[in-house]
């Protein structure tokens, strides 16, 4: 079947690159489990019933989405009436602050002009009935009914002094505090409800799959009940148990390689984020946390009848898998290194397509070579198998080759070689094959 195709299409151009040896840390394999990034279990902040609850086990949810809603006619009405309280207490401080109006200021002083007129008045009328009563022209009854009208309107005008300077000087500054102080209690007071009214719908703390269901519409839920477990799988960490006489070869930053059996179609780079410096004192093994990058495929955006936003979302490497982490446990050797880009995955096995150089005028062609990989090394990584340090192994084109299949093998090109050839300094074809 090989051999008809090439004598149909021709050999098939490749890129190639060498295998290389270098001195690289040994390293070796260990098991691990995938964990999430974070997991949160999501309890209520206040007691109610579930009025609302959006969400289903294996949703994905964006941060500050809604988990669940509870009841909150009571606590809204509360609200209102603080708020409305609040606003109250607001327009008795501003009056208080304000001042005296100018109308009442002119109601003062007109009222402190007529009592002042009635005052000067019954003061003249006094001293002229006094002069008649020492020329004995009134009795003693008379002149002390109007010395009483002037006693009586003497103490009017001060009475309307003392009115007219407080409303110039307008409230006391006690008053003017004590107003304030009410309106910040009564601020309090709803700032204190409008908190209890957000904490009745419970959120989710960020982007993340729902896990677990703990409630149901129309159950209550106290305070600190939990209502959801909420992970994310956006980054996830490969934990993996580390004999204690390697975990000096490992360190915080270092790139490592990752495989899941599950995935065999992939190869994945991670970081070492965490080495737990606590060892399982029964197996003398240290927790060492790998990070990976995860690839979260949306299926489906829709929303329920109350808004809420629904995800149908897929994560690539889910929490609880097996995974196989490369890691290095000695010093420097000699091994053979070869691009990452050479690994064709998804069978039994990994495999790297060698070149096989033609005889005479034939064309070169390929042949698949088992391989066991190790640590990576850039975009290089270690590799044991059946390969010699020289052999041309295929980096691009080789996940559509077959064992046998003829190529035109290239030369991987440098950046500098790429540049050139962008600029149109480097333009010629490689020859087509006889």
């Amino acid at each position: 079947m090989v051999s008809q195709a090439n004598a149909q299409f021709g050999p098939s151009p490749v890129v190639v690159s060498p295998v290389i040896k270098e001195q690289v840390a040994v390293g070796q394999n260990f098991v691990g489990t995938v964990r999430p990034m974070k997991t949160a279990a999501v309890g209520s902040a206040v007691n109610g019933r579930v009025s609302e609850f959006p969400v289903n086990e294996g949703d994905y949810i964006e941060a500050g989405s809604a988990l669940a809603q509870l009841l909150t006619e009571t606590i809204r009405l509360e609200h209102e009436a603080a708020v409305h309280e609040q606003t109250l207490r607001e327009e008795e401080l501003q009056e208080l602050e304000n001042g005296s109006r100018p109308e009442e200021i002119s109601r003062a002083k007109a009222a402190l002009a007529a009592a002042k007129a009635a005052k000067d008045y019954n003061e003249k009328k006094k001293q002229r009935a006094e002069d008649l009563y020492g020329r004995g022209a009134i009795n003693s009854d008379e002149i002390q009914l109007i010395l009483s009208d002037y006693i009586q309107a003497e103490q009017m005008y001060v009475q309307m002094s003392e009115a007219y300077d407080l409303v110039v000087q307008g409230p006391r500054k006690e008053q003017v505090a004590q107003a304030r102080a009410q309106v910040a209690i009564r601020k309090a007071v709803a700032n204190r409800l409008a908190d209890q009214l957000k904490k009745h719908t419970i959120r989710t703390p960020f982007n993340g799959f729902v896990s677990a269901e703990h409630t149901e519409v129309g159950q209550w839920v106290s305070q600190g009940e939990l209502v959801a477990e909420v992970i994310e799988l956006d980054f996830v960490d490969v934990e993996a148990y580390v004999p204690e006489q390697y975990i000096a070869y490992i360190r915080k930053g270092q790139e490592v390689t990752v495989e899941i059996p599950a995935l065999q179609d992939h190869l994945f780079t991670g970081t070492v984020e965490l080495i737990i410096p606590q060892a399982d004192t029964r197996s003398r093994t240290f927790p060492v946390k790998v990070r990976v990058k995860n690839t979260i495929e949306i299926s489906e955006l829709t929303q329920d009848e109350a808004g809420n936003k629904i995800i149908k979302a897929n994560p690539l490497i889910k929490s609880g898998m097996q995974a196989r982490v490369h890691l290095p446990t000695g010093n420097k050797a000699e091994a053979l290194l070869l691009p990452k880009d050479a690994l064709v995955l998804g069978g039994p096995q990994r495999i790297v397509y060698v070149v096989v150089p033609g005889k005479e005028k034939e064309p070169a062609t390929v042949k698949p070579v088992p391989v066991v990989i190790g640590v990576a090394n850039g975009d290089h990584i270690v590799v044991q198998g059946e390969l010699n340090e020289g052999d041309q192994v295929v980096i691009r084109g080789n996940e559509r080759l077959r064992p046998g299949q003829q190529v035109v093998p290239q030369p991987e090109k440098t950046e500098t070689q790429a540049t050139n050839q962008a600029n149109g300094s480097e333009l010629t074809a490689p020859p087509a094959p006889n």
